[in-house]
């Protein structure tokens, strides 16, 4: 059974770090496509970032750019999240998703496409304080 667990959430002041990781297990660690998304209260869920073995390029979204790094070490199965410079508006609950069907490229479609992601790992929560 394939299986994602996402790691590090918590509480941070603005301006603070965290690093989120996100541990797979139940199929090969060497074709895939591992995004992160988050959901803040009262807000559609929505695509951070992701990264491809396909890919030479991680996707990020504008609103994480030059803040956030997604990374991967297939070695430990995991993919990290290191985010810098928190705000108060990246608090929410963040989820990784997995896409190895029908290929293994991140599904970004203007934005990160959550539709087209199969496999979702329980959330962790982040909160920024002001």
């Amino acid at each position: 059974e394939v299986q994602l667990q996402a790691f590090g959430g918590g509480l941070v002041q603005a301006g603070g770090s965290l690093n989120l990781s996100c541990t797979a297990s139940g199929f090969t660690f060497d074709n895939y496509a591992i995004g992160w998304f988050r959901q803040a209260p009262g807000k559609e869920r929505e695509g951070v970032s992701c990264i491809s073995t396909k890919e030479r390029s991680p996707y990020y979204d504008w609103s994480v750019k030059g803040r956030f790094t997604i990374s991967s070490d297939n070695a430990r199965n995991t993919v990290y999240l290191q985010m810098n410079s928190l705000k108060p508006d990246d608090t929410a609950i963040y989820y990784c998703a997995l896409r190895t069907v029908p290929d293994a490229l991140c599904p970004v479609y203007r934005v990160l496409n959550q539709h087209g992601m199969h496999t979702w790992g329980k959330g962790t929560q982040v909160t920024v304080s002001s």
